[in-house]
């Protein structure tokens, strides 16, 4: 099951956090002891690491982080791999679009970039100069001498990190991608349930990951898909299993997981009502 990390880390007390209006600022330290594990959130987050290791996978590939590196998450689903070997530390920060929205109409005068590519990725990574390092310390330290910054000085601090992001032509593909947002109101459907089909969530959850209520999503949904999203789903994960069945090193447990499926029994029914075969059997058709 994927983990809802804004919710985890807003409704939990025993991670030193700061919660505004738009955002939510967060010191993560390994809370969960198992190396692998599916996380997803409907809201943007940037992650700086101040010690460890830590990969992050979503569809456009892997980015592994060490300590000193700093990526910018889009709202969708990814697979993590931690590494035990030294503490995991981590500083997050939560920003929703609406606050992205906000500075980038504010400060858009300011902004000097020349589009390099239309497509939207879910992980940016960041160049990380000594200005924007000292900002993360900055915060960092606050969080370790008193108990409660001040909110007005919470924002500021994150007006500064958007500023040293959109400043360094390094960055300019993810301010790009901030740019894109003052154009659109709804997250596209299509996108959303092509990168996220395969994981588990609830269709409240999918509702939350495209920024629309669950009423909304079920009729947008059937407009632009022209069937209802648990069909949808369900033949989606299907020819997804199918293909994973070409990979021996993955049994029908891990298939049925990998697809979005879960429970086996389920999985095993659907499988054989779309494609006359239980799983097991259509692998060994495949292989001959």
């Amino acid at each position: 099951m994927a983990l809802d990390v804004f919710k985890y880390f807003s409704g939990s007390v025993k991670y030193n956090k700061l919660v505004g209006d738009d955002f939510l600022f967060v010191e993560y330290k390994c809370p969960l002891n198992i190396e692998d594990f599916k996380v997803w959130s409907d809201t943007p987050f940037l992650s700086y690491v101040i010690s460890g290791r830590k990969d992050w996978t979503a569809i456009e590939g892997t980015y592994q982080l060490k300590e000193g590196d700093a990526v910018f998450l889009n709202k969708g689903i990814y697979n993590t791999k931690q590494y035990f070997e030294e503490e995991y530390c981590t500083l997050l920060f939560f920003l929703t679009e609406d606050f992205i929205r906000k500075f980038m109409k504010t400060y858009k005068e300011t902004i000097k970039v020349q589009k390099l590519n239309e497509n939207e990725n879910q992980i940016y990574a960041l160049d990380v100069q000594d200005s924007l390092k000292s900002l993360f310390m900055s915060v960092f330290n606050y969080m370790k001498q008193i108990n409660e910054i001040p909110r007005e000085l919470v924002e500021i601090k994150f007006n500064e990190l958007l500023y040293n992001i959109i400043l360094n032509p390094k960055n300019r593909n993810l301010t790009n991608f901030f740019l894109s947002l003052e154009q659109i109101n709804k997250t596209d459907l299509n996108t959303i349930m092509l990168k996220s089909f395969h994981s588990d969530l609830s269709m409240e959850e999918f509702a939350r990951l495209s920024g629309r209520s669950l009423s909304t999503f079920k009729r947008d949904f059937k407009a632009y898909f022209k069937q209802t999203p648990g069909k949808w789903l369900n033949n989606k994960r299907l020819e997804y299993a199918k293909s994973l069945l070409n990979n021996p090193e993955l049994n029908i447990n891990d298939i049925c997981w990998e697809s979005g499926f879960k429970n086996v029994s389920h999985f095993n029914r659907s499988f054989k009502e779309k494609y006359k075969l239980p799983p097991n059997q259509y692998r060994k058709q495949l292989i001959g």
